[in-house]
């Protein structure tokens, strides 16, 4: 370890909430701007072209300003933001500046950070960003429901040393496994090596590490652009992770539904059938709907680089095995709903054969007595 200094850098904290089927961003946009203490805009990532990389459709990026917070043990100042997502996820960010600290004094740091507002922290700042965010938009929220689902991120960011290095003289000179990891005792090399295997550089002096739960960037450049795919990448984790729990508690209940169904007399079986179909349809609807949304809610073409963050994110998230999990479930209510359309109308079917049966007979009945 040796005296580097970080001259300019921050500490965002993230937590994500799902607090509604979808959120109407023109709307929410709008009550921002009618809010006398609220400065929002639509985000768009600033060093990267649109035609490059772009959001499907932007979020709305909330500033809320300034709040005090217990940290280490002494008071510090965050910048609270909130980006609102059109499928119904708000990322909370609290941006703690950093200014003139040894490296080691930057690690206490962003480890205090941690244990004052992390997941396992008691803290209520959280809950007060949150509900002052949904005081202001929540004529905007479509269907809103209870923020149980979250996911938290920590990004350490260095803008500057007090002695510019490149890349690689900063992880030669520094333990970004301490950072990272949290950890106070080495990490054994084995370990070491596979926290740090998703490092990525485009210029000799820049630098981007992610990690599960932490990422560190150094970038001299002072681009938000990494932060910000960082915490779409989350948001799509935090969506995928409520439509797999969604569908593992709608599955049980579908299967009851339909031997509920099956129980009842076979006369009525058609209509029963045929509701139960159209409301496995709807759900499958809007569940298809709104993963697409998720899915496209960044799309990353020409820029190299953040694709290459973007996508290691997602990978070390695990989004693409939710989002198959997602499909394999969806297929499911697909072939079960096709599964009751079909057999009402083959109830449908036996029954008219019934009632031609039965004006048959009557027929030849009413024939008969005629004679």
């Amino acid at each position: 370890m040796t005296d580097v200094v970080v001259r300019r850098g921050e500490i965002l904290a993230l937590r994500l909430f799902d607090v509604a089927y979808s959120i109407d961003l023109a709307s929410a946009e709008a009550l921002c701007v009618t809010h006398a203490k609220a400065r929002s805009d639509r985000s768009r990532l600033s060093q990267a072209s649109e035609k490059a990389i772009a959001f499907g459709d932007p979020p709305v990026l909330l500033r809320l300003g300034t709040i005090e917070l217990a940290i280490g043990g002494a008071l510090a100042i965050a910048h609270a933001s909130v980006r609102l997502y059109d499928f119904g996820a708000v990322a909370l960010t609290l941006r703690i500046p950093v200014a003139d600290e040894a490296w080691l004094a930057f690690e206490r740091r962003v480890e205090a950070v941690q244990e004052a507002i992390g997941p396992a922290a008691s803290a209520t700042v959280w809950r007060d960003v949150l509900e002052r965010t949904l005081a202001i938009v929540a004529a905007a929220l479509e269907r809103p429901s209870p923020a149980t689902l979250q996911e938290d991120y920590l990004i350490a960011v260095v803008h500057e040393l007090a002695e510019p290095l490149s890349a690689a003289a900063l992880q030669q000179q520094v333990d970004l496994a301490v950072l990272l990891s949290g950890e106070r005792r080495r990490l054994a090399a084995g370990e070491k090596r596979e926290l740090l295997k998703q490092s990525y550089s485009y210029f000799d002096d820049d630098l981007v590490v992610l990690t599960w739960d932490r990422a560190f960037i150094y970038d001299p450049e002072g681009h938000p652009d990494v932060a910000d795919v960082i915490e779409v990448a989350n948001a799509q984790l935090l969506e995928f992770r409520y439509y797999d729990e969604l569908l593992d508690a709608e599955l049980p209940r579908m299967y009851d539904q339909v031997e509920a169904a099956r129980r009842g007399r076979p006369s009525f079986a058609a209509p029963r059938f045929a509701r139960l179909a159209r409301s496995l349809y709807t759900l499958v609807a809007e569940v298809t709907e709104l993963t697409e949304k998720v899915d496209n809610a960044l799309q990353v073409t020409e820029d190299v680089y953040l694709a290459r963050i973007y996508s290691s994110a997602l990978d070390l998230f695990r989004v693409p095995k939710l989002v198959a999990a997602v499909d394999r479930k969806l297929a499911i209510v697909r072939d079960t709903y096709t599964a009751l359309y079909e057999e009402a109308s083959s109830s449908r079917a036996e029954l008219l054969e019934l009632a031609i049966v039965v004006l048959i007979v009557i027929e030849i009945i009413l024939g008969i007595a005629r004679l």
